[in-house]
């Protein structure tokens, strides 16, 4: 799974990051075996600035899937 972490009109990034966080753990359910996050600068609508700490906080928020940036591999 390649995913953003977009935020939706209305919304702030901690609900971008809360979003990110349920579709991993979704496609983990499904039987996904990485969730790979693309990494944008200067993009009000996208909260996936600082993958590193997007990673981290997927990370542990779920269980089998790795977690990875096509940066920093």
């Amino acid at each position: 799974m390649l995913a953003l972490a977009p935020v939706c009109e209305g919304a702030d990034v901690a609900a971008a990051l809360e979003n990110s966080l349920d579709l991993a753990r979704h496609v983990e359910a499904l039987g996904y075996r990485r969730f790979w996050l693309a990494e944008h600068h200067n993009m009000p609508g996208i909260a996936s600035a600082a993958t590193a700490v997007l990673i981290a906080h997927i990370a542990a928020g779920t269980r089998t899937i790795r977690v990875l940036s096509p940066l920093h591999i």
